[in-house]
């Protein structure tokens, strides 16, 4: 009897795993996208996966094309643009405790930094209608680092002059034109109305609170380890000081720390709902409509918000759906900025099949 029923019970376990080892792997769509983006040259990349309480997350390709560590899924990325999210949620904590308004103008904080501060509001720096140019594009600013001099460091009132150099491109208010130079000029008001530098205020108010352990302010050379390793024409740029991005995209993380800020954002954790509801107030822009440090973007399965980010060696995608129950965290390195049409192609085709869950 003893050993009929261990026949049985050693059957039963065959059984089951042979059930489970001939069930096919989750997100068929999503891993044969990402596997085609490395194909398409990305080096590697990061997908996060989180539908309700179960997140999977997928790694493909190389950390580090020199030692050929493939890459993990800790391993931390240059998120660009995705920074903005982030301070857009410091200036709009700050507003909820009537420290500031959306309705202040530049000059009441920064007085002389923008010849017509007192005619740019803080949302029209934070949903870049403000007229500003985008410093970014200004060759100087790269200048230094396409010479070798990768720890060379940009202030932030300088990046603002150059972009004052140009001109005002149009009357605040009056159209939307993605620039940098708006969140620049955001981190300069966060520090003069808290007396605290912005790495300082980013964590105490979100990245402490959060245990986002991986994520920092990365204005210098020092991304912190594993990281993945980012190219631009044949040079490995990880090390390069992004003192030029500044507040508008120096913010170094991981896929599972940038799912966590967007999990509590839409969550309620971090913002009062009034100032939750003004940040998901939005303009028409480029590819979807732009709120407060947010875009709102159409794809194939719906509506995504969140924001993505490209600088040189890295491209990300971070889609959450409103409620922050859905989302996905794409983080790829690259060679090229911008990146070939191939990668670019395979990228939009992952964030597609991640974010459907597909």
């Amino acid at each position: 009897m003893i050993a009929r029923g261990a026949l049985l019970l050693a059957f039963m376990t065959a059984v089951a795993a042979g059930t489970a080892q001939a069930r096919p792997a989750p997100y068929p769509k999503t891993r044969a996208a990402l596997a085609d983006l490395v194909k398409a040259g990305a080096p590697g990349a990061v997908v996060l996966i989180r539908n309700g309480g179960s997140t999977t997350v997928l790694a493909a390709g190389v950390a580090d094309r020199r030692t050929h560590r493939p890459i993990q899924p800790d391993d931390r990325f240059r998120v660009g643009s995705i920074t903005k999210s982030v301070v857009a949620t410091v200036v709009l904590q700050l507003v909820g405790e009537k420290k500031l308004s959306l309705a202040d103008t530049v000059a009441r904080y920064l007085p002389g930094l923008l010849p017509n501060g007192d005619a740019i509001t803080v949302r029209e720096l934070l949903n870049h209608t403000s007229g500003l140019y985008d410093y970014s594009m200004d060759p100087r600013v790269a200048a230094p680092y396409l010479k070798g001099d990768f720890g060379y460091r940009w202030t932030p009132r300088r990046l603002v002059a150059i972009a004052v150099e140009h001109g005002q491109l149009f009357a605040p208010g009056a159209r939307w034109y993605y620039s940098s130079t708006n969140y620049v000029v955001l981190g300069l008001i966060i520090e003069a109305v808290t007396k605290h530098t912005l790495a300082s205020e980013l964590f105490r108010r979100i990245l402490g609170p959060l245990r986002l352990h991986a994520t920092r302010l990365g204005a210098d050379a020092n991304m912190g380890s594993p990281a993945a390793h980012g190219y631009y024409k044949g040079r490995d740029v990880t090390p390069v000081s992004y003192s030029w991005a500044w507040g508008a995209g120096s913010m170094v993380s991981t896929a599972a720390d940038i799912a966590r800020f967007y999990r509590a954002l839409f969550g309620g954790k971090l913002l009062r709902p009034q100032q939750l509801k003004q940040m998901e107030t939005t303009v028409t822009g480029a590819g979807g409509d732009y709120g407060l440090g947010l875009w709102e973007r159409p794809l194939v399965c719906g509506d995504a918000w969140g924001h993505l980010g490209e600088t040189a060696g890295y491209r990300s995608f971070a889609w959450s759906s409103r409620d922050g129950r859905r989302q996905t965290v794409v983080l790829a390195t690259t060679t090229s900025t911008p990146a070939t049409p191939e990668v670019d192609a395979a990228l939009d085709a992952l964030a597609d099949a991640a974010f459907c869950g597909s």
